[in-house]
């Protein structure tokens, strides 16, 4: 072969060369838009699922939240004996008893959501602390009636994680 033959022979493979290319092109983009197509569907598919999950989630934590209210938690649960200490210690594990009925809610909602759940279940047994140990409160109705008249000066802790879920469930939908 001489020179005009790979000349010949080059000009005639390379529109092949170009279409073969361009057919590549093609069909990488349009495997790649179906796969990403694909992966839409079925992430669609898991959010009609997994929504009513994360919502019913965030229903059990705020009626957990509700129930460790200090206001409701005392109305709830009645003091069985005369001493402020006891009756501290069953509010205390009530609370400890209501969050680990819904610790398994916490991979359907955001940590810092989850973070905001514990911070208000631990205010409010650091507040039942801090009163029980203050030196006026003698017995189970003085520790009631201290733990109400707090409330009444600040916000409960329950009140802010609150706030926290209902921003969230209105960011879902």
């Amino acid at each position: 072969m001489n020179v005009p033959d790979y000349t010949f022979f080059l000009i005639a493979i390379l529109p092949a060369l170009i279409v073969g290319a361009i057919s590549f092109y093609f069909f990488h983009t349009y495997m790649k838009n179906e796969d990403a197509r694909r992966r839409f569907l079925l992430h669609k598919e898991n959010q009609k699922t997994a929504l009513p999950l994360k919502l019913q989630a965030y229903e059990r934590l705020a009626l957990f939240l509700e129930r460790i209210s200090p206001g409701k938690l005392l109305f709830r649960i009645k003091p069985n004996s005369d001493e402020a200490d006891l009756y501290a210690s069953l509010l205390i594990a009530s609370i400890e008893q209501e969050f680990e009925h819904n610790l398994a809610q916490q991979i359907y909602i955001s940590s810092d959501c989850w973070d905001y759940i514990k911070t208000a279940k631990n205010a409010t047994i650091a507040m039942i602390r801090k009163v029980a140990a203050s030196e006026n409160v003698n017995s189970a109705n003085d520790l009631r009636e201290t733990i109400l008249k707090t409330l009444m000066e600040k916000q409960t802790p329950s009140d802010a994680a609150l706030g926290f879920i209902k921003k969230e469930v209105r960011n879902l939908t």
